[in-house]
């Protein structure tokens, strides 16, 4: 399939060995590359084993099939890495936005970040993404020279701006940031290594927000199924996954339940990643970027649906 097959580095891909490096200078490793060891640091992390227990949507006890924080990140490595690979971006890099994305996510999901934000609205409030940074530059003590994980910078970035600029060009905050100011924790970090919060982040990043997308898009439904809150009769109005169970019904008959929601999820996976490649070939077709810097710049995300 198209999805599958690799090409050249893209000339606007983020590559590894011309990273604006990390807070702490650090010996070159042997075998890997910056963005590689990003990924092995953020796997081997305290904060990436407490996923494993984090609600997605069901609490985790519940059943064993029910997706937590955990697996619902290795879904999002997974679609990560295969539009990043269709799209000739940098694989690593992706995954390791895509393995760091949810590390600051309390439990209990959305609905537990908004009462936290309420608790410590007296404090300027709690934010996932600006706890995440904390997490992977201050919170994680592991190293014997440093606090945090000492990720690179092009991490970073991605792991703060992944849904676009937090500010404009002057320094005002934009978005979701618009009301009440950048969260504390971004600032601070900011100005000690300037994340250019103005501007997008790499096709990378944005990559991985859009996987996130795709695997909460896809697989809510297979666990909502599972929980019986609604029916497969009940979704096939939305018109695209009425035409998908149409021709899972035409190509495979009466199969059972489970098979053929699966083939629902799994036809539905496909369709959203194939048209993430098909929009953002039309993009770069369109805006023509020569490096990651010109992706960055850009007066729209280079990558979307």
């Amino acid at each position: 399939m198209a999805i599958e097959t690799g090409r050249e580095r893209a000339v606007y891909a983020a590559n590894p060995a011309q990273s604006r490096g990390r807070r702490y200078a650090e010996p070159a490793s042997a075998g890997r590359n910056a963005f590689r060891r990003d990924c092995d640091r953020i796997i081997h992390s305290t904060a990436f084993r407490r996923l494993a227990h984090k609600t997605q949507v069901f609490i985790y006890h519940e059943g064993d099939h029910y997706r937590t924080r955990l697996t619902h990140t290795l879904e999002v490595v997974q679609i990560a890495r295969s539009v990043a690979r269709a799209l000739g971006l940098d694989e690593d890099l992706a995954e390791a936005l895509a393995l760091a994305h949810d590390l600051g996510h309390p439990p209990f999901g959305h609905a537990g970040e908004r009462a936290l934000d309420e608790c410590l609205s007296g404090a300027g409030g709690f934010d996932h993404n600006a706890q995440a940074l904390r997490i992977v530059t201050d919170l994680e003590r592991r190293y014997a020279a440093f606090d945090g994980l000492n990720l690179s910078w092009e991490t970073l970035e991605g792991l703060v701006k992944h849904n676009g600029p937090l500010v404009d060009r002057e320094g005002t905050p934009v978005g979701r940031y618009a009301r009440h100011g950048l969260p504390a924790a971004i600032a601070a970090y900011s100005k000690i290594q300037d994340l250019e919060l103005w501007s997008y982040a790499s096709a990378e990043a944005q990559v991985a927000a859009l996987s996130d997308d795709i695997a909460y898009d896809a697989h809510d439904i297979d666990d909502g199924l599972r929980a019986n809150l609604f029916t497969l009769d009940d979704i096939g109005e939305v018109p695209l996954i009425g035409k998908i169970l149409s021709t899972i019904d035409v190509q495979y008959g009466d199969i059972d339940l489970p098979r053929r929601a699966h083939e629902l999820v799994r036809a539905l996976i496909t369709r959203m990643i194939e048209d993430v490649i098909a929009e953002s070939g039309r993009r770069v077709t369109m805006l023509k970027p020569k490096s990651a810097v010109e992706v960055r710049e850009a007066p729209r995300p280079i990558m979307g649906f």
